[in-house]
Order: C-alpha cells, then structure tokens, then sequence
C-alpha cells in the first residue's frame, strides 16, 4: 500500500467483489506511513514482538494517520468507482472496545505503552453499511472502556471483526509472499497450515509475522473458515485470494475436528451481510492490511 499502481489495483478488486454479490470489509494498517511521520517530528519508532510501542504522543500520530491520512486515501481510490466506500474507526459507535496489552519477549512481559487488544466487538453499524451496499473502511483505533484510546495491531483488529461478521474468509495482505518454513535461512512458503500447527510454528515466527498468525489462530478458531496470508506486491491479490482455488501464500483453517463441527452446527447456504453462499462460491467479506500498525 505504499505503491501507487497497487493502491490504484486493491481498490478494484473491493469494488468488483461488492458488484459480484460479496461484502467486501477493509481494515488498513499505516505502519510505513505512521514511521515516516515520527521521523518527521522527531519521535522514537520502536517496535517489541511485532507491536509498535505507542507513547501519548505516538498515539496522536497513529489517530492522525490512519484515519485522517490512509482511510481517507483508501476511500478515495475505492469511490472513484462509484459512492461505495465509507471510513470509520473502531472507535465510531463503540465499534471495537479494547484493553491495554503487553508484549511478551523472551517469556516476559513488556510494557508498550497504548497497545490494546479488541475483548468486544459491536457490529451493528458495520452491518447497517453492509446491508446499505456501502464497503466499510476501517482505521484500527478503538476505545477502552476506561476511555483510554489505543493503538490495535491492523492484523488483530481484522481478525476480531471477522469472527464479529461471521466471515467466511480473512485476507491479510502484506509484502513476503506468506510464512517462510524456515527463516531466514529458506524461502520456502508453508501453503498450509491448521490452527494447532500455527500454535506450534509460533515460537519460531519473525515478529513482523507474529500478529499476522496470531490473527489468523484467532479467527479460525472462533469460525472463520480460512485465513490467508498473501503477498500484497502481486496486483490483484484479493481477486486470487478471493476467486482463485490455488491461492499463493499460506492458508490457515481449523483443526479437523474443530471443522467438522463446524459444519454439523452451521447451515448448508446462508445469505446476506452476515454470510453469503459456503466457501465453493465465495467468501462473504476481506480484511486487508496495509502493515503493523
């Protein structure tokens, strides 16, 4: 999302998946752009296992970036289509509500700062946008219920709203062509991997990667039938995400038996802004990102 004719490529596919029928959600990050912006003022850019350490005054160039500079982009490359798109942050109507988070490093944890973590999700207003034909686009800012705004990871903001929504898939798109096996020593993408094997892989993970699987461990977890990682630099990524059945990258879904149960407590085909048809056809919403927020 820092390359023009990949912002202008992105945009497209949300517009063609809202015109096809699906119910496209994007949840940006603004890791690249947020960094240039401390630099600019003089601001310390710190990351611990994968998540940006926010002090006050890097919370006030978070809030001031992502939804006042990349959602108001992002919107504006989607309309150029058509008046679909709508921004709006966690913290519009109570939409995501989080609480302080540690970064835990060697075992131990480590204070970050503004960091939270989404524990409820309101989808309300999302759905109304939905059932509206509108393309909600969310910046990953959220409020605490002791009134503390936070900073939340864009892959973990993603994650909450699609077990929220009840999404049939989540897209995380970002610049490495999925997990690497063996890093750095191989370049070698695991294509697959269920929910315990990301349990397991963890341990081993670079931290830009961290809250990607963790997000995607998430989201399987709580019925979200596929995660994918994909690398954001091939144009039309969330097309092949979406249409393609040999999608590149790394594709996380449930545990066997976490699957087939599933399945026997869902419906064969539903409808609607809560899900479309199952996943043969294609998936009801996309959760881009950008970066680390």
């Amino acid at each position: 999302m820092v390359d023009e004719e990949l912002k202008r490529t992105f945009a497209e596919d949300v517009v063609r998946l809202r015109r096809a029928g699906l119910y496209p959600v994007v949840v940006h990050g603004g890791g690249p752009q947020i960094s240039r912006m401390l630099d600019r003022l003089d601001l310390e850019v710190r990351f611990e296992a994968g998540l940006r350490v926010t002090t006050p005054d890097v919370m006030d160039v978070v809030r001031m970036v992502l939804t006042g500079r990349v959602q108001r982009e992002l919107v504006g490359l989607i309309n150029a289509h058509g008046p679909l798109a709508v921004g709006m942050s966690g913290e519009d109507a109570h939409t995501m509500t989080a609480v302080r988070r540690a970064a835990w490093v060697d075992g131990e944890p480590v204070d970050i700062g503004l960091v939270g973590d989404i524990v409820d999700v309101d989808a309300d207003t999302i759905r109304a946008l939905l059932e509206r034909g509108r393309i909600p686009v969310v910046s990953p800012v959220a409020r605490g219920s002791d009134g503390q705004v936070y900073n939340i990871n864009a892959d973990l903001a993603a994650s909450a709203l699609a077990v929220a929504l009840d999404a049939e898939k989540l897209l995380m798109l970002t610049d490495v062509e999925g997990v690497y096996a063996n890093w750095p020593h191989s370049t070698d993408v695991i294509e697959r991997l269920t929910a315990e094997g990301v349990e397991k892989l963890m341990p081993e993970l670079a931290s830009g990667m961290l809250p990607k699987m963790e997000g995607c461990l998430r989201a399987v977890r709580a019925g979200v039938r596929k995660a994918h990682v994909l690398d954001g630099r091939v144009p039309h990524s969330v097309l092949r995400g979406v249409a393609s059945a040999d999608v590149r990258g790394t594709t996380v879904v449930p545990d066997p038996v976490e699957a087939e149960a599933d399945r026997e407590r869902t419906e064969p085909a539903r409808t609607g802004p809560a899900r479309t048809e199952p996943a043969r056809t294609a998936p009801a919403r996309i959760d881009p990102e950008v970066r680390n927020a």
